[in-house]
Parts: C-alpha cells; structure tokens; sequence
C-alpha cells in the first residue's frame, strides 16, 4: 500500500523485435500490468518502440521517426486517460526534416504532455552510433515552447482535453506530477553527474534513466560485469550524492551485436538498491519510493549545505590548464 509519502512506479522492462506494433502492444500490456499493481507512473525503456536501430548507420532509420504529438504518444495519451496514471515514454522524435532527437514525454493522468526531454549527452561508440541521428537537446531556456512556433509539438495534435502544458522544454527540466516531481534523463546521460546535479536542483524527487545498454558477445566475462558495475554504480552515487530516487529502465535481448542486460533498478537516497528486475526477463517491475527519505537523507548528509557554489565557475570548461 501507498501512502501519501510514497509513490509506486512501475518500470517497463521487455525485449523489441522489428515490428513496432507490437512492441508497442507489448509495452501497453506491460504499462497496465503495472496500473493493475497499483503503479501510479510507469516508465518505459529507451526508444521501447523499436529495435535499438543506432547500432548501424543507416539512413533508413530515419523512417522511425516521428513527431511529438504524433500517433505513439496519441495512444499513450489515451492509455494514460483511461488507467489514471502517468506514463514516461522514451521516443525517436522528428522535430522537423533534418532535425530529430532522443525525446522523453511525460504524460499527465489527463492525457496531457507535461514534460518533454531531449537527450543533452550524445554517445558515439562501435554499436551505439547515436551522434548519426540525433541532434543533442537544446540548453536550457534557448528555445520557445514547442507548438508555439515549431511546426512539432503541437498541441492540437492531441484529443480536445489535451494541450502541452510546460512553458519550455529545453535543458535540465522537472515535471510536476500528482504524486511527486520527476526528472528525466535519457541512459548516456547518466555517465554525467552535472545532469543529475542540475536536474536534482530544480526539485526532482525522482530521476528516470531509460537506458539500452548490453555487452557485445566478444567481451570476455570479467569484462562484462565491470561494465555492468559501472552502470550501477555511477547511478547509485547519484542518488547519494543528490539525496534522491534514480530509476534506470533497460530493455532485454539480444539485437544485432548486442545483449542487453535488463536489470532494472531504483536505488533509494542512501543508494541502496531496493527492487532490481531480472537481467533477462520481460516485467513491470513495480517500487515504492518513500519520499519522506529525501528529507531524513538531506537532514543526515547535508551535501546540499555544504555545496561551496561559489568555488564551482570552472565546471563550464571543458578543462582546465
């Protein structure tokens, strides 16, 4: 049961295959399991609706894209409506020929778009050729509200009931939800400890990382379990060193040249892991999130105090000589 300190998440964990169809059924049926639990927002994996296409580049891909408001977050809209909940869906938007971006929506119990996160951290390794599609989100305050003068977002794309509601969407954003206020961040993000910092400091209580992140075969074992411990560890230290939640949703499977690892986690604000999913199976892994900790864990270990915010100038350099 919750309380009215606590909010239950529910994070959509599952395999993609080529046919978005039914990866997106497959998520809807997973987003209601998770209702049914008692979830009051469900989050999906990065880029759930698809096969994780960045491993090649090919221009053909582009064909994924779509636009925001658009047919996938109609129906999240709707789905939304109908369970009284929140969803947080990760999606290849088009924001206008030549420009698209890795895009997380945020969607009110109403329908309505409330948050709208564009990937800030773009990576470009063998298999994970993001910087080939995506342009990075835009820094904070730069750009006007989508649907005022994008020819994206607009707001009439959705039901009559729905309209955007957040005044911008560019940069580090929180999204004020019935039950808490929640950051998203999008999976290469989470190597960056600013992005967790400033998202953390204009009062999220959650951050949400959609990931998609496996190993490649030829990785010998003790390889795979570094990497895998890293991922944990450096989204651990975030929610320490912020006093916060930090939920990261990965998928399952095998596609292409990688095997995803799932595992699923929420680390509390001490860090302590308390639900991780299977690192192989499909789930709505369902979590309490007790925020009356928040409070205690700032109270106990005041890092927010003792921030010396005046020392901090040269984080806006690339480096230091």
């Amino acid at each position: 049961m919750t309380t009215r300190h606590t909010v239950r998440i529910g994070l959509i964990q599952h395999a993609c295959g080529s046919d978005q169809e039914k990866n997106l059924a497959k998520a809807t049926s997973l987003i209601r399991h998770a209702a049914a639990g008692g979830a009051q927002i469900a989050v999906t994996q990065e880029l759930f609706a698809s096969l994780y296409f960045p491993q090649t580049e090919d221009h053909a891909h582009f064909a994924l894209a779509e636009t925001i408001p658009g047919p996938t977050t109609q129906r999240l809209s709707d789905l939304a409506r109908e369970l009284g909940i929140c969803i947080s869906a990760s999606l290849f938007e088009k924001r206008t020929p030549g420009i698209y971006h890795n895009t997380s929506v945020m969607l009110s119990p109403q329908g309505q778009i409330i948050g709208l996160y564009r990937k800030m951290h773009i990576p470009d390794d063998p298999g994970f050729f993001e910087k080939f599609f995506f342009t990075p989100g835009s820094p904070p305050g730069s750009n006007p509200a989508p649907g005022r003068n994008s020819s994206s977002c607009n707001p009439q794309s959705l039901t009559p009931n729905s309209q955007l509601l957040t005044p911008d969407f560019t940069g580090w954003q929180v999204q004020t939800t019935p039950w808490c206020k929640t950051g998203m961040l999008i999976c290469w993000d989470q190597w960056f400890p600013e992005a967790a910092r400033l998202t953390a400091m204009r009062g999220a209580e959650i951050l949400f990382y959609p990931t998609a992140i496996g190993w490649v075969p030829q990785d010998p074992a003790p390889v795979q379990a570094q990497q895998r411990r890293a991922w944990q560890t450096v989204q651990h230290a975030h929610a320490i060193s912020n006093g916060l939640f930090v939920a990261a949703v990965n998928r399952v499977g095998t596609e292409g040249q990688l095997r995803f690892w799932g595992s699923s986690f929420v680390a509390d604000p001490t860090g302590l892991v308390i639900a991780e999913a299977s690192p192989d199976e499909e789930t709505a892994l369902l979590v309490d999130c007790d925020l009356s900790k928040i409070e205690t864990q700032r109270q106990y270990w005041p890092f927010w105090r003792d921030r010396r915010i005046d020392a901090y100038g040269d984080l806006t350099r690339r480096f230091v000589d």
